[in-house]
């Protein structure tokens, strides 16, 4: 196969693979003495043909995540008209120079991380008359490689973006350093949002939801478990 053909994925096959891990985060939510409600799979689509999402879609999938704005574009309008009750959540950073087109298409937004960006969403929001629910992004590790504010700044861009603002902050997201223990991490975004009043946490991937879930996680961002090894980006 070349590196422009993109792969054949079975419909059975993704519609499987979605029970499958719609059955093992009931069981992890369960596991951890929680109501099977209190956790939510968002299927993560990004680099992922609309052929290849619409079997999930078919399957009862509602929440989706994408991580580029421009590749979104690309194939959600379409699939959004067609099934209304979808909700898509953008998972990867957002520029400035997006914000427009990022309000216009996703539900949730799971990446603010800087007050320059917390102002353009607030402005964008406005203007459309449209209001996206918004996720703070943490830098658990203090990466400086990764987006995110990092802990000690959290409080004080919470307050910012949800009391100056006006933004519909929800809640945090992580994305914990792959060489160090998730848990440590988890459990730092737990407390950080416990002690500003957020009940949502969307934390755990395909290799550590089950984890996640045991520190709370309200959202799960899953995709290869669902769909499989993602293609390049181009």
């Amino acid at each position: 196969m070349s590196a422009r053909e993109e792969p054949v994925i079975e419909p059975v096959g993704v519609a499987a693979n979605l029970a499958a891990v719609q059955a093992a985060v009931a069981a992890a939510v369960t596991a951890a003495g929680r109501d099977p409600k209190d956790a939510t799979l968002v299927a993560v689509s990004k680099t992922q043909p609309a052929d290849a999402i619409l079997p999930a879609i078919l399957a009862g999938q509602h929440r989706f995540g994408e991580n580029r704005v421009q590749e979104a574009q690309g194939k959600w309008p379409a699939l959004k008209a067609a099934h209304p009750d979808l909700r898509l959540h953008l998972i990867g950073p957002l520029q400035t120079n997006k914000v427009r087109d990022a309000i216009t298409l996703f539900d949730v937004i799971e990446t603010v991380d800087r007050p320059k960006l917390a102002m353009a969403l607030a402005r964008e929001m406005d203007k459309q008359g449209r209001q996206v629910d918004c996720f703070i992004q943490v830098n658990t590790g203090e990466e400086d490689q990764k987006a995110g504010i990092w802990p000690e700044g959290a409080d004080a861009f919470v307050a910012l973006a949800r009391d100056e603002l006006g933004l519909s902050v929800r809640g945090l997201m992580c994305i914990p350093p792959v060489d160090e223990e998730c848990s440590l991490h988890f459990a730092l975004l737990r407390k950080i949002a416990l002690r500003n009043g957020l009940n949502e946490l969307s934390m755990g991937m395909s290799a550590d939801y089950e984890v996640a879930i045991q520190f709370g996680a309200t959202l799960v961002r899953v995709g290869t478990a669902i769909f499989g090894a993602r293609q390049p980006y181009p």
